[in-house]
C-alpha cells in the first residue's frame, strides 16, 4: 500500500509540471500570434501609404498632361529646384541640367481635387515639366521630329485624291512626385516620396 501512495505523489508532481509546461507553451504561441498580427497590420498600413503616394504621383502626371494640352507656346525656363519643395531633380538620374517649362510648377493636396475627402489632405503631389532631356541630361532645347502623313480628299479628284502634309512633334517629360504628407509639410528626409516620369509628344 505504501508503494501505491508514493506513485500517486509522483503522478501529482508530473501533472503540475506538465500543466506549467503547457501554460508556457500556450503563452509563447499567443505572444507569437500577436507579434505576427501586429507585423501584418503594420505592413498593410505601410503598403496603403505607398499606394496612396503612388496615386498622388499619378494624379500629378494627369494634371500635367491637361496643362500641357491647353498651352499654345512653351519655352524652357530656369532650374525647377528653386521652386520645388520635395520633387527634386535629384530623384531623376537622367537629369543633369534641368530647365522647367515656363518655370511652371504645380503642387496640390489631393483634397484640393476631390471635394469632401478630408483624409486626402495627408497626400500631395508636385510636378514639373521639361523638354525631353538629350543624351547628356540637358533640357534647354526642344527635341523635335517631323512627321509626314496623308490626309484624305474628295475621291472625285481622280488619282490625286489624297494630299500629303507634314507636322512637327515636340517631346516633353513630366516629372511628378507623390508624398504621404500635405504639400506644405512634405520633407524628403522624413516622408515617403514616390517619383514617376512620363514622356509626352505634342504635335503642331
Amino acid at each position: 500500500m505504501l508503494l501505491n501512495h508514493k506513485n500517486r505523489k509522483n503522478e501529482k508532481g508530473f501533472a503540475i509540471a506538465l500543466a506549467l509546461l503547457m501554460l508556457v507553451a500556450m503563452s509563447l504561441m499567443g505572444a507569437s500570434l500577436m507579434l505576427i498580427a501586429a507585423s501584418d497590420h503594420k505592413k498593410n498600413g505601410n503598403q496603403n501609404i505607398k499606394q496612396q503616394a503612388f496615386y498622388a504621383a499619378e494624379t500629378g502626371i494627369t494634371e500635367a498632361k491637361k496643362w500641357l494640352s491647353s498651352q499654345s507656346s512653351l519655352t524652357a525656363g530656369s532650374d525647377p529646384n528653386n521652386q520645388l519643395t520635395f520633387c527634386k531633380t535629384s530623384l531623376f538620374p537622367e537629369l543633369s541640367n534641368a530647365k522647367s517649362i515656363k518655370d511652371y510648377i504645380e503642387k496640390k493636396d489631393l483634397s484640393e481635387l476631390i471635394a469632401g475627402e478630408s483624409k486626402l489632405s495627408d497626400y500631395s503631389y508636385e510636378y514639373f515639366i521639361t523638354y525631353t532631356p538629350d543624351a547628356d541630361g540637358n533640357t534647354q532645347n526642344a527635341i523635335t521630329s517631323t512627321v509626314s502623313g496623308a490626309t484624305g480628299g474628295d475621291i472625285s479628284q481622280g488619282t490625286s485624291y489624297k494630299n500629303t502634309g507634314t507636322s512637327t512633334s515636340t517631346y516633353y517629360n513630366i516629372y511628378s512626385c507623390g508624398c504621404d504628407a500635405n504639400k506644405n509639410s512634405c520633407n524628403s528626409d522624413s516622408n515617403l516620396i514616390t517619383a514617376l516620369q512620363s514622356t509626352i509628344t505634342l504635335t503642331n
